[in-house]
């Protein structure tokens, strides 16, 4: 494998390196690895991926175990539907707020999700990591309009943790299409002030999504566990790279 490029911060590139690997499942629960393996494996020195282990230790992912190196978590899903579960009351508390905003202030808000989800199927985007993206921009923007900095603060910090399992929601062509879908009847119902509908609304479209991005994670768990060849499980601690 070649070595990361070399940006002003090293540990970032590694950190954005082995935190790909673990959203991929290069990496799979249970994996363990170690410092000097990784910095072989990227070029990079032990400070900067030490930085990098430490953060994605901190984020939940890995764990340290000072005598055998560092071990990928399992994937914890009643700590995942928690996190769903308080990303819910966020988002309706954000939409029933803004119901105090002037109609300008509303469609304003509106106006650029409209551009990106209210539109006919052909001029949709069938991009997976796009469409992932332009949801969690979508939900932040829902929370951002409460005008309350908490609120998108922990939202913020909810979406990055949830990331790993929600983007595989939108691997099926069928998930893509029910968010737009679901998305444009959001933005119909808020540009009508039907907040209360609204906040019902987010409350299904959730649930729905987590349902099926843990489908989906299992699937690929699985998978992934079945793709892997026992006489090279001294080797899965170092994959070769090409991210709940």
């Amino acid at each position: 494998m070649q070595s990361i490029a070399r940006p002003q911060n090293l540990a970032d590139a590694v950190y954005e390196q082995l935190k790909s690997e673990l959203f991929e499942f290069q990496l799979l629960p249970g994996d363990r690895f170690t410092e000097i393996e990784v910095a072989e494996r990227t070029g990079a020195s032990r400070t900067p991926v030490r930085q990098a282990l430490y953060r994605l230790q901190r984020e939940g992912f890995i764990d340290v175990n000072f005598r055998n190196g560092w071990e990928v978590r399992p994937l914890d899903f009643d700590q995942l539907d928690a996190l769903y579960e308080m990303r819910v009351l966020l988002e309706q508390t954000s939409v029933r707020r803004m119901k105090k905003l002037p109609a300008e202030e509303l469609k304003a808000i509106l106006r650029p999700l409209e551009k990106v989800w209210c539109v006919n199927s052909s001029k949709r985007s069938h991009d997976a990591g796009l469409v992932a993206q332009w949801d969690e921009e979508f939900h932040c923007a829902l929370v951002a309009a409460s005008g309350n900095s908490e609120f998108v603060r922990v939202h913020r910090e909810i979406t990055e943790r949830i990331r790993i399992v929600r983007r595989l929601d939108f691997t099926q062509q069928a998930r893509i299409a029910a968010t737009y879908a679901e998305h444009s009847a959001i933005l119909d119902a808020l540009g009508h002030r039907a907040f209360s509908a609204v906040a019902d609304q987010l409350a299904t479209h959730i649930e729905v999504s987590r349902v099926e991005a843990r489908k989906l994670t299992l699937l690929k768990l699985q998978n992934a566990r079945k793709n892997f060849s026992p006489n090279k499980i001294n080797h899965r601690t170092v994959p070769v790279s090409a991210g709940v």
